[in-house]
């Protein structure tokens, strides 16, 4: 597994993982830290080279904030033929994700693991 230098983001760490760029959110992810998250989002998001995968697994707070990153990402990825997965295992994280219907657009994977084997045709690219 090759590994980048953390970016100066306390709530965000990138890092490779078999051919994919995983974005690992970290703690709270709410107005102040979207903003901190934003510009590294967007510098991987613009890129093509491989497929992403958001993983929420360290999350412990998620608002509208967080959706926001999710929709931004997707978009983001998808208008450039991209590939993007989602890691998220948290009861409340995951109910916000299917009363907004992000849950359809983006299916949580239980793990990075299981995320990583996804076949192509499964990802939230569509």
């Amino acid at each position: 597994m090759q590994q980048e230098p953390a970016p100066p983001a306390r709530h965000l760490r990138v890092h490779q993982d078999r051919g994919h760029t995983v974005l690992e959110f970290h703690g709270e992810i709410d107005i102040v830290a979207a903003m901190e998250i934003i510009p590294y989002l967007d510098q991987v998001t613009g890129r093509s080279d491989s497929p992403l995968v958001i993983d929420l697994s360290r999350v412990e707070f998620f608002d509208c904030s967080g959706l926001r990153l999710l929709y931004r990402a997707r978009a983001r990825v998808r208008d450039r033929g991209g590939r993007l997965l989602l890691v998220c295992t948290h009861p409340l994280t995951l109910r916000v994700l299917r009363v907004t219907g992000l849950a359809r657009l983006l299916p949580p994977m239980p793990t990075l693991d299981a995320a990583l084997e996804q076949p192509e045709a499964t990802s939230g690219s569509v």
